[in-house]
């Protein structure tokens, strides 16, 4: 193995190492952030049962059920959090993000339900005025206790969500905030019901299950859109294709287009480069490109380039492939050359360009070799042009041959 493939390997493990490292310290900040949330909501989700069968408090029992689903939700956030960080492995080469995606789903789909239960129960005893609570003061410090905690939460996990770029600690520091909010809304049900407004404990625990499927439906519908591989925003697009248009020998970059993956997003595009330059000369503008992209936006993980030449628009799928072209050559240079002559052929370089082909023929000489005598090689070399249909120019090219 030569020096550079051994550079070139160590280079792909170290990657790989970084990239292993990095997706450990995002479980480990996940599962931290979510052990702290699945602890205040076990404590506040007994205290609020209890005091809400105590101080007979519906709205008080419904935001205590809100309090359970939001422990349930950081359980599962630890589970999806374990299996989704993990970086991408031969069977799974874009990684594992949707892992993360699905359980997202899938608590937006809980909370659908159990909002849903709540109505059902206060739909019932507002219409049968015998069912409804009468809760005492002792459920208004319930709420309070459930808004000082639950506000704490959220800027906790909101902020470690926004650190690691993590949409299911962000979406489960909006549980944390909507459980706080339908705590205000039970405060002022019970305020309402202490001061005669019998029914207002009930309408309270409706609000706090509108809440609840509101945050839940917003959880399903953005990870649907992620799972049917929708893609960035126009606005953020126009941003990527400013970024791509500073590189030098880039040109007109389009059919952009992008997909997220939990936090990540992967995109391809194409982009146009001079008409006549290398491949390898394309390859490391494409290289670029991507380095660049990963670089200045955020959440780009993965970049595929496709390089087209410039102001090419159309591609001429009838024009000949390049075994075809070279076989019509050599027929043709057979006709008018000798095996000798024929013996120099150092190159043919290929361009299709506006539905034809122009070749360039690299072609080694003697140093020896007299003026009349390259004048007339280089007729002979360039004669197939006249002659091939799909063929509109050949550029020759001499190297001197060492004797």
């Amino acid at each position: 193995m030569t020096n550079w493939h051994r550079g070139r390997s160590r280079l792909a493990k170290e990657k790989n190492q970084q990239a292993d490292h990095a997706a450990n310290e995002r479980f480990k900040e996940m599962r931290n952030t979510s052990l702290v949330g699945l602890l205040a909501n076990a404590i506040l989700s007994i205290i609020k049962l209890f005091l809400g069968w105590l101080a007979q408090s519906q709205a008080l029992i419904a935001d205590g059920i809100h309090s359970l689903s939001d422990g349930l939700t950081d359980a599962a956030v630890i589970f999806s959090a374990k299996f989704s960080t993990p970086a991408a492995d031969e069977t799974h080469p874009y990684g594992h993000q949707r892992i993360e995606t699905v359980a997202t789903a899938t608590l937006g789909i809980v909370l659908v339900l159990t909002g849903f239960a709540i109505i059902v129960d206060a739909s019932e005893r507002l219409l049968d005025p015998s069912q409804l609570f009468d809760p005492s003061s002792l459920a208004l410090i319930g709420a309070l206790i459930s808004i000082v905690i639950n506000e704490g939460l959220y800027q906790y996990t909101h902020y470690k969500g926004r650190v690691i770029g993590s949409p299911l600690l962000l979406a489960n520091a909006w549980h944390h905030r909507t459980d706080a909010l339908s705590s205000v809304a039970v405060f002022f049900g019970v305020g309402g019901v202490l001061l005669g407004w019998e029914s207002l404990d009930a309408v309270a625990a409706i609000v706090v299950a509108l809440m609840i499927i509101r945050v839940g439906w917003s959880q399903i519908r953005e990870s649907l859109s992620e799972l049917v591989d929708s893609g960035l925003s126009s606005e953020r697009v126009s941003e990527i294709i400013e970024v791509i248009d500073q590189i030098e020998g880039i040109y007109h970059p389009h059919r952009v287009r992008t997909r997220k993956m939990g936090n990540q997003v992967l995109m391809d595009v194409h982009v146009e480069v001079g008409q006549r330059i290398s491949v390898s000369e394309g390859h490391q503008l494409a290289e670029i490109v991507e380095a660049k992209l990963k670089e200045l936006v955020e959440e780009v993980s993965d970049v595929v380039v496709h390089v087209d030449p410039r102001d090419q628009e159309d591609v001429w799928l009838h024009l000949p492939s390049r075994k075809m072209v070279l076989a019509d050559l050599q027929k043709k240079w057979d006709e008018t050359m000798t095996v000798e002559e024929q013996g120099h052929l150092e190159a043919v370089t290929l361009h299709y360009l506006d539905d034809a082909l122009e070749a360039e023929v690299v072609w080694s000489i003697s140093p020896d070799l007299g003026a009349a005598q390259l004048r007339k090689l280089t007729e002979a070399i360039a004669s197939p042009a006249y002659s091939l249909p799909y063929l509109r120019q050949i550029e020759v090219h001499f190297k001197l041959r060492d004797t």
